[in-house]
């Protein structure tokens, strides 16, 4: 955002820039719960914060906004009220929900979006949202009063991650996407019939084990006594197929898919993040260029680098993509391979851009079932012999944001 020039330093000009700044805060969790406070202490005057979660026994270790008595409340709302009480100057807005609930005008009011998520698709949903906010000139350059800055933190453990996205200008999440494997799943042939890992024993234990000696009772993930049960009956199957390191945690991480979180993680990466939203707010400095990591196993120790933008980007580009398919590929091929390939779509839905014939939609119900014949249909007989241009729409990207593709036969 510039270099720093000391002499234009002006402590009371700074100060009212950043308490009448409004920033957004996405994530109450152990991160979102550091990033409150940290901007409460930093005098930004305006925050929303957004979590769809509520508040598990469990969290009460590391988020410290929270007390046992708070236990099954809305994680956003208990965050702004503690802020409120401590920090009396922020005003703090809180909504329980989810982010794709708010139309694009809801993120347009803000100066800066920190994002405390801990999930992938979170993320790339937020950031295509931002990133479609910007406007762009006659020529196609991007117009600066139009930009959000995004500022995404992470953890894993001793592990961690600031990151400054100004979409349009430098990389955003989405360029780095293949940096990022996917996320992990077990299909149920190899759960139930050749299990290699004690992950699939874990599994076969409440995925199966549990529903058939207990029918009508759900697991409760927060009762020892359960997950005794389903560590024990875990640990038989794998002596069973000499499958070794089944542990209690373990067990706890797969059923609860927990990621590892470190209080003194969190305190120092939502430092990291806070630091750079005052720096955007104030211009009291140059800003993260782009990516900071964090690794706190190996010592206190931090390296920065910069993410390149790709040039074929989905979200902060206009490029079109392009794709050389055989003449046999059926619609449902084709599908799969933007699900499994680098752009990781989960639901698409595809209409031929020339014609304006809809190949395929996923909703609603009856249009779905109308179209599904195509899926096994080869997509030359759908579109032009020589090729045509698809728009994609698909639940990664929010509202009417779409990519272009372009298909050619081989």
């Amino acid at each position: 955002m510039g270099e720093f020039n000391p002499s234009s330093t002006d402590d009371d000009g700074a100060l009212k820039l950043l308490s009448n700044a409004k920033v957004l805060v996405v994530g109450a969790g152990g991160l979102g719960c550091e990033l409150l406070k940290d901007l409460g202490l930093s005098m930004i005057g305006h925050v929303h914060v957004i979590d769809l979660d509520t508040i598990d026994v469990t969290n009460l270790n590391r988020q410290f906004l929270f007390r046992k008595k708070d236990v099954g409340r809305p994680k956003a709302e208990v965050a702004a009220e503690f802020i409120r009480r401590r920090c009396p100057w922020m005003e703090v807005t809180a909504y329980h929900g989810k982010i794709q609930d708010k139309p694009s005008s809801y993120y347009r009011q803000f100066n800066c979006v920190i994002a405390g998520l801990d999930n992938v698709e979170a993320r790339r949903w937020l950031n295509a949202m931002i990133c479609s906010l910007v406007e762009l000139d006659e020529d196609g350059d991007p117009d600066p009063e139009t930009v959000i800055p995004i500022i995404d933190g992470g953890t894993e453990g001793f592990k961690g991650q600031a990151r400054v996205i100004l979409p349009r200008f430098t990389s955003c999440y989405e360029c780095s996407l293949d940096s990022f494997p996917p996320q992990r799943l077990f299909p149920m042939c190899t759960i139930a019939e050749t299990p290699r890992l004690p992950e699939h024993c874990i599994a076969y234990a409440f995925m199966m084990e549990w529903p058939k000696h207990f029918p009508d009772k759900k697991l409760d993930k927060d009762s020892p006594q359960d997950m005794k049960w389903v560590f024990d009956k875990a640990t038989e199957r794998a002596k069973q197929y000499g499958i070794a390191g089944v542990t209690y945690m373990l067990t706890m991480g797969v059923v609860k898919n927990i990621i590892p979180a470190v209080a003194s993680t969190n305190a120092i990466i939502a430092a990291a993040c806070v630091n750079e939203v005052v720096k955007l707010l104030s211009f009291a400095s140059q800003t993260l260029n782009t990516y900071m990591m964090y690794m706190g196993s190996a010592g206190v120790y931090s390296h920065t680098f910069v993410y390149e933008r790709k040039e074929d980007c989905p979200v902060c580009t206009s490029v079109v993509r392009k794709m050389t398919i055989s003449r046999k590929t059926t619609l449902n091929e084709l599908m799969q391979k933007l699900c499994e390939g680098e752009l990781r779509l989960k639901k698409p839905s595809l209409t031929a851009a020339d014609s304006g014939k809809t190949l395929y939609m996923q909703k609603p119900p009856a249009l779905e079932k109308m179209l599904r014949p195509n899926l096994d249909k080869a997509l030359i007989s759908l579109i032009h012999e020589n090729g045509e241009e698809l728009t994609v729409t698909d639940p990664v990207f929010p509202g009417e944001k779409a990519l272009t593709l372009k298909v050619t036969f081989a």
